[in-house]
């Protein structure tokens, strides 16, 4: 099976994010605290990035949102993965585990020849 997902630093952000959000609902804010703790990204993210994606993907039914409102402070939206985020979470785990294939089968290779 081959997918057709672009593997660019710009849209792996979906994926990363579907998988935290896979793991545990989040607010945006939490969310980039996440991905700038995890071993996913080189540097810190972009807020504005995340957050556009975060509304690209809600509209996309990738995932939905609702706001919270606490005790104190201003409400924060709640984020969660839908059925069809988890359909697509597991297209890019495929697409990237083939990618992963590639890049080890160049370093086989360069290696090979290399010594």
């Amino acid at each position: 099976m081959t997918n057709n997902i672009n593997l660019s630093s710009d849209r792996i952000i979906e994926a990363q994010l579907l998988l935290l959000l896979q793991i545990k609902p989040s607010h945006g804010y939490e969310l980039i605290q996440r991905l700038n703790d995890s071993d996913f990204t080189l540097g810190e993210v972009d807020p504005a990035t995340v957050y556009r994606h975060l509304r690209r993907m809600d509209k996309e039914d990738l995932v939905k949102s609702h706001w919270e409102t606490g005790p104190s402070g201003p409400g924060r939206r709640l984020y969660t993965i839908t059925n069809n985020g988890e359909v697509l979470l597991a297209q890019w785990t495929a697409s990237i585990r083939q990618q992963r294939e590639k890049l080890e089968n160049f370093i086989k290779t360069y290696e090979q020849y290399n010594l």
